[in-house]
Formats: structure tokens, C-alpha cells, sequence
């Protein structure tokens, strides 16, 4: 006789993206990169790191620190550049600011496929 009804529901492979680990890091990174193209993704991306901070490993703890600031940086950033697009700077604004993402995410996929923490997860340097 299988009982089957006793036996806790088998869990999947895929969903360990949204657990607190290296997966998970390497995912909102990628979100991040995404918004580029499809904007909401950094808001996903950012709430699933609140979600998952103070969870996890030490070394995905920096990383959490680092994607959050890297996340709120860039819209205080892109607020400053489209105030500065009334004297038409702002435009140079907001490609630094762009490819200040791209590096910030870069450097974190880097560091998370090695498994390694950022050095400084409260700077708001690369």
C-alpha cells in the first residue's frame, strides 16, 4: 500500500533561486542588468533582496548590502540627472549613472560566482 498524501510535496530544483544564497544574489543582479530593457525588474530585484537580507551566509550578506545601496543610489542619481536636464547635463548623468549600475552588478556577479563578500558593501564607489 503507497500513501502517498503522507509524503511532503517533493521540492524543485528551480526554486532555489529564491532562497538566500549565491542563486539568489546572482538573480537580482541580473534583474538589475534587465531593467535596462524592462524597467520593473530593478523593483523586483530590490525587494527580493530586502526580502532575503539578514538571511543566509555572511559573505550573501554583503551582497544584499551592496544591491540595496546600488539600487537606491542609482535612483537618487537618476532623480539628480533629470533635475540637471534643464541645463542639458543631465543627459551625461544619467549614462554615468548607467554604467555605474553595469559595473556595480558586474563586479557583485564576479564576486558571487566565487563566492566571495565585497570588500566595502556601504560604499557608494565601485
Amino acid at each position: 500500500m503507497n500513501d502517498n498524501g503522507s509524503q511532503s510535496p517533493r521540492r524543485r530544483e528551480t526554486d532555489r533561486w529564491l532562497e538566500p544564497g549565491k542563486i539568489n544574489v546572482q538573480v537580482i543582479y541580473v534583474l538589475y542588468l534587465v531593467a535596462f530593457a524592462v524597467g520593473i525588474t530593478a523593483i523586483i530585484g530590490v525587494v527580493l533582496a530586502y526580502l532575503n537580507r539578514g538571511k543566509g551566509a555572511p559573505w550573501v550578506q554583503t551582497h544584499y548590502t551592496w544591491a540595496i545601496r546600488t539600487f537606491w543610489i542609482a535612483v537618487l542619481f537618476s532623480i539628480i540627472s533629470a533635475f540637471l536636464m534643464v541645463v542639458l547635463i543631465g543627459f551625461l548623468g544619467f549614462i554615468a549613472t548607467a554604467v555605474w549600475i553595469v559595473v556595480r552588478c558586474v563586479v557583485g556577479l564576479q564576486r558571487a560566482a566565487l563566492e566571495e563578500p565585497i570588500s566595502n558593501p556601504q560604499s557608494w564607489m565601485v
